[in-house]
């Protein structure tokens, strides 16, 4: 699917997504990323489950809220992954990686400093 949006100069927008894809900026990515307004993070090191090394790159990224795309269902991780983010005083969302990538543009539109965490399936 192919997602238009007002374009915000300078800054990453997802632009699309598929099955085995997520495009930014009209690149395609086939692995698991990190998108940020400034910033992508094109191999993003997660397994099926989202753990504490997983998360450690979230945090020194340091947004205001985290959009975990969990591929095509949605998983919760562990508590403690959830309690660490409370700490780091983070918000964070958790839903498939088709809804996480529609947000992820509404949130940037409204100058958020968000990052989407796409698990690419």
């Amino acid at each position: 699917m192919k997602l238009h949006l007002a374009q915000s100069a300078n800054q990453n927008l997802i632009t699309g997504y598929g099955a085995g894809y997520v495009s930014v900026n009209g690149q395609r990515y086939k692995r698991n990323l990190i998108v940020m307004p400034n910033q992508i993070i094109g191999d993003w090191i997660v397994q099926m489950d989202i753990d504490e090394l997983a998360v450690q790159p979230l945090l020194q990224l340091s947004p205001q809220i985290i959009l975990f795309g969990t591929g095509k269902a949605l998983r919760f991780p562990a508590p403690v992954i959830m309690k660490t983010l409370i700490a780091a005083k983070i918000g964070y969302e958790f839903m498939d990686t088709q809804a996480a990538c529609r947000t992820y543009n509404i949130l940037l539109e409204e100058g958020r400093n968000v990052a989407a965490a796409l698990m690419v399936v």
